[in-house]
């Protein structure tokens, strides 16, 4: 994916940004394996945007030792999780890393369900729509699909996460979930990435205030200047997964008239549509 560019997520991620691997641990917590979360923080350093990546970037972004990393590499790619890149020296991700994700991605029967119906509707809007759950203080992607235009391409794809604070997707899980999920999550945001809380924490508290006035969220370039999005949750799935959708489309096509009188509503049908298929199956 070399030349890969996303317009729609910025260079830096504050799930990535904040949880150094002794942030993650509670003092005195025995139970806690500093060892393997700093082996899988090695794993996340690697984006689309950044899919190659060195030792000395590797130390500096997980605040680890050269030689620890270089123990670290090696054994992951012993183990499939990296391979080298012969061009640079440095390494990507390896095939053993899909291994990781895909049962996850299995599980969640919903996708499939969702799928048809979210093809449907973002050939109707010109816009993309992807479903998501939580991945710490972003939104993760599990299904996602998208009109023929090339920009949905580069911001729409499995795996793609979103910081929950300054998206509509995020905005939708937060106003969502249970009110103890729901304050532990903003309390994070607020310790964690106090700069991020500083530029977007007055509209995400208002997330709950406007799912109940409108039955979406909305975002009008928070995340990007350039991107309009709606997002709305579903509830949790019959695997525990608590699901949350969003339509994102560029300004040029569609204004803000448009996204709340149009993308809004039509993305509520949706969910609306998906929650009765789950309780018909459920029966």
């Amino acid at each position: 994916m070399r030349g890969y560019t996303n317009p729609y997520q910025t260079d830096q991620d504050p799930a990535d940004i904040e949880y150094d691997v002794g942030a993650m641990a509670a003092p005195n917590d025995r139970q806690f394996a500093t060892t393997l979360a700093a082996g899988l923080q090695i794993l996340r350093c690697f984006t689309p945007v950044r899919p190659v990546l060195g030792n000395s970037e590797l130390a500096r972004r997980t605040d680890l030792s050269r030689p620890t990393i270089s123990r670290f590499t090696y054994t992951l790619v012993k183990l499939g999780y990296l391979r080298g890149d012969p061009a640079t020296g440095k390494y990507r991700l390896g095939p053993a890393s899909i291994s990781l994700a895909y049962p996850l991605l299995a599980s969640i029967t919903m996708r499939q369900v969702a799928r048809p119906l979210m093809n449907e509707l973002a050939k109707a809007l010109h816009a993309s729509v992807s479903m998501g759950i939580r991945d710490r203080l972003s939104i993760v992607y599990v299904e996602t699909s998208r009109s023929d235009s090339n920009w949905s391409a580069q911001l729409s794809d499995i795996g793609l996460r979103y910081p929950i604070a300054s998206t509509a997707i995020g905005h939708a899980f937060v106003a969502g979930c249970e009110p103890a999920l729901r304050e532990s999550i903003l309390n994070e945001i607020k310790v964690r990435t106090p700069s991020v809380w500083a530029k977007h924490g007055a509209r995400l508290l208002q997330a709950q205030d406007e799912f109940s006035r409108k039955g979406f969220c909305s975002s009008y370039g928070e995340q990007h200047p350039d991107y309009f999005a709606v997002g709305v949750p579903m509830g949790r799935s019959v695997e525990g997964e608590l699901l949350v959708f969003n339509s994102v489309a560029p300004l040029s096509l569609a204004s803000r008239n448009v996204i709340e009188n149009t993308f809004g509503p039509r993305l509520v049908a949706l969910v609306e549509q998906l929650r009765e298929l789950a309780r018909v199956a459920s029966r």
